[in-house]
This record gives C-alpha cells, structure tokens and sequence, in this order.
C-alpha cells in the first residue's frame, strides 16, 4: 500500500472511535444544558457558571496525565508492553495523588464564587452545583488514566462504547432528576450536576472493566507487571505533562473566565453565550480526537523508527481537522436560527446566541489547527510551545481585547466572543509554524 494510503487508514481506524467518543463526552454536556433549558435562564447561567469552575480544577490533574501520549505511545511503537503497563500504573498512582489537592480547591473555589459579583440567583444555584459534581475529581482523573492507555494501545473501540452509553445513563438521570420524574422532587440544576456526577463514575468503572479484561482475554501480561514505584518516571510524566497541564489551563480558563465575565451581563447574555459555547465544544470535539489519534499515530511512528510516517501522521491529522471545521463553520452560517432553537425558546437569547454563532463561525478552522497542532507536537515530546503560545494568544491578547470591546467599547458580549476569536487564530498560526520547525528537525535527523 502507498505509503500515504497507509497512514490515512491507520489514522482513520484510530480518529474515528475517538472522535466519536469525544463527541459523546461534550455531549453530556450539552444535554445538561439543553434539559435545564427548558426549566429558567438562570439554570441555564448556574450550570454554566458551574461547569466552567469545575472543568478547570481536574483539568490539570488531567493534563499532567497527557504526558502518557507521549510514553505509552512510543513504548506501543517499540514494542514494550511491559513498559505501557508500568506507565499505566504510574498513571494511577498520579491520579490518586492529585485528586485530594484538586478537590479542596474546587471547595475553596466554591466559598469564594460569592464575590465573583454573579447574578446572586444564578451564583446560588452554581454552589448546589459545584457542591454535587465536586465529588468527581477521582473517578474523572482514573478514567483520563485508563483512556490514555487504551488510546496508545490502539483499543479504542471500547472508548467509544463506555461514552456512549454513558451518554445514556446521563440522559435518562438528567430527564428523572431535573423535572422529577418516576417519584424523584423537580430538581432542575441541581439535578443535572447529579446527573453528572453519576455519569463520570461509570465512565471510570467502564474503562476500568475493559481494561482487566483486556488483559485476562488476550494474556498482555497486565497482571504480571511490577506495580513498584519507580520516582524517575513520575518525573518524567510530570514533566512532559506540566506544560500540557499549564496550557489547557490556559486555554480551558480563558473560556471560563469569559464565561465568569458574561455572568456579570444580563442573564439572557450568560444564556445565549452558554449555548452557543456548547455548540462551539461540540464541533471542537471532532479536531480533538483527531488531535488525540494525530499525538498517538505520531509517537507511535517515531517510537517504531519511523519519521517520515510520523510527518505525514501530522499532515493528514491537520488536513482532517482543518476540513471538518470548515464544514462546521458554513454550518454555524447557513442555519443559526435553527440551531439556537434546539436550545430554547426565549426570542431574545435566540438572537443574542446568532450574532455569537457568526462570530463563532469566524474562529472554527483556527480553533481545529491549535487542538491538532497540540496534539501531533505532544507526539514528539514538545509541550512546552502550545503552553506558551495559548497564554501569549488567549491571556496578553485576545481577552484584554475582548474586555476592551465588551465594556470599553459597550459591544456586550459580542466584544467579548470578538477576542476570544482574535485570541484563537494567533494561537493556531504559532502552533502551526511551531509545526513545521518542527517537522525539519525530525526529517534533518532521519
């Protein structure tokens, strides 16, 4: 086969269970909001305001876990499983360990959101929130651990069938605790941060399932291998994964404090930026997985000796990213109206959410080559440049610029989503460029 079509197919067999699994995961997400949307505006901004607080803790336990891309990938193209198996074990170590810090400050974040000077309706309910889903930092980081290994295994099917169903569960728990349904009291947000909380424990106990089965199955040795302690490879993934841990902080927290800024607005104004974030994170799952597949392909490629395919890895990962979110952006602008109405009925948030939708519209390609450009640069062990580039891009430009604009100026929130779009295409064209430096050193030294 060409070596081109080789790639390709490999890519494919490995992005399209984690695009669809990524897909599943922001999808639980927006069927919290599209249920309490139909309960008031104000569980709409308590959901939103609380899922944006909460995403940020864990999502640095998160990234420092990112960091097994990198080993068990490259272990997986060498052909060690032992060593795979030793990362995954370092993987939960980590998970266990991060988890208590992580969880406290999530509860010194919620004592302190009263003086975030929110809508005090809003800010009571995104307590009731925050309080419930609080109690998820451990199983989310153990399934991050689990998910990390299968992906750089290659076995991700299973992935992709924990997600869905889980998107099942999460489904049918929202619909009986938000309008109290089968005997339960109407519980509205409050019943969506359940919902959740229920959802990220079977996720883990899912992958955790598949994993020990996996293993008894197929004999990988699993069982056999050292659970010792080894310090140099916590070093190791704390390394690789700090700079990843920094810059999704970044990137997550920018959106966050956006999101904490537009709680200051009027509450159809925290409303229609909620939805239309959502739809935003939806298509930006799709460059995501690729993202992830993209970092895989490529740390597997080196690991085996192979550069060259590593190259076109990246290229192909890119490609694909780039022509999805082009499709998603002409999507954003031929049926706006159409797409705020799934998500509710009230006249005002609707047109709000379709200016948001235009200018969304605007940052989609930009938004598809940071995720991928990330993805594929962690493949080679680079994390440091993706850090750097998204607080440069999101924090010293496009949020001053989008404050500027929202108060300064008095364009709302459509100031505010103008800078986070500025914010996005300075940070996809450094990645990009990162890229192909980066590109020349691996065929210079091939």
């Amino acid at each position: 086969m060409h070596p081109f079509r080789f790639e390709l197919r490999s890519m494919l067999r490995l992005a399209v269970p984690v695009v669809i699994s990524e897909i599943g995961w922001v999808s639980m997400s927006m069927v919290d909001t599209l249920m309490v949307g139909r309960v008031s505006p104000q569980a709409i901004g308590a959901v939103s305001i609380g899922s944006s607080v909460y995403i940020v803790v864990p999502l640095v336990g998160v990234g420092l876990l990112l960091g097994l891309d990198y080993l068990i990938a490259h272990a997986f193209g060498a052909g060690n499983i032992e060593d795979c198996h030793r990362s995954l074990f370092h993987g939960i170590y980590l998970s266990f360990a991060l988890s208590i810090p992580l969880t406290l400050v999530l509860w010194l974040l919620i004592r302190l959101l009263p003086s975030f000077g929110l809508n005090p309706a809003v800010t009571a309910l995104s307590i009731d929130y925050l309080t419930i889903v609080s109690w998820s930092v451990l199983p989310l980081l153990l399934y991050a651990t689990f998910r990390r290994y299968m992906q750089a295994i290659n076995l991700v099917t299973p992935i992709m069938f924990t997600l869905l169903s889980a998107n099942l569960i999460n489904a049918v728990s929202n619909w009986i605790l938000v309008f109290g349904k089968w005997g339960f009291p109407r519980m509205g947000s409050t019943g969506a941060a359940y919902a959740t909380l229920i959802s990220k424990i079977y996720l883990f106990v899912g992958l955790f399932g598949f994993v020990v089965h996996h293993a008894w199955k197929h004999q990988t040795g699993l069982f056999r291998a050292s659970l010792r302690l080894e310090f140099n490879r916590i070093v190791t993934l704390l390394k690789l994964g700090y700079p990843v841990a920094l810059q999704l902080l970044l990137e997550v927290g920018v959106f966050a404090t956006a999101t904490l800024i537009a709680g200051t607005l009027r509450a159809v104004d925290l409303a229609a930026h909620q939805i239309v974030l959502k739809m935003a994170s939806f298509t930006f799952m799709v460059p995501l997985g690729i993202s992830s597949a993209g970092a895989v392909r490529v740390g597997q490629n080196l690991g085996a000796g192979r550069p060259h395919a590593a190259v076109r890895s990246g290229w192909i990962a890119l490609a694909m990213g780039a022509g999805f979110m082009s499709i998603a952006a002409l999507t954003f602008i031929g049926v706006p109206r159409l797409l705020m109405r799934l998500f509710t009925n009230d006249a005002i948030v609707i047109e709000l959410g379709i200016s948001l939708l235009l200018i969304a519209a605007l940052f989609q390609i930009f938004d598809g080559v940071q995720v991928i450009a990330t993805g594929i640069l962690r493949g080679t062990g680079e994390t440091r440049s993706p850090m750097i580039s998204n607080l440069i891009g999101h924090w010293f430009l496009g949020l001053p610029v989008g404050i500027w604009l929202c108060f300064k100026w008095e364009m709302g929130i459509q100031g505010l989503w103008i800078g986070l779009c500025l914010g996005l295409m300075a940070v996809a064209l450094a990645l990009l460029i990162v890229w192909i430096s980066t590109v020349r050193k691996i065929i210079r030294s091939s």
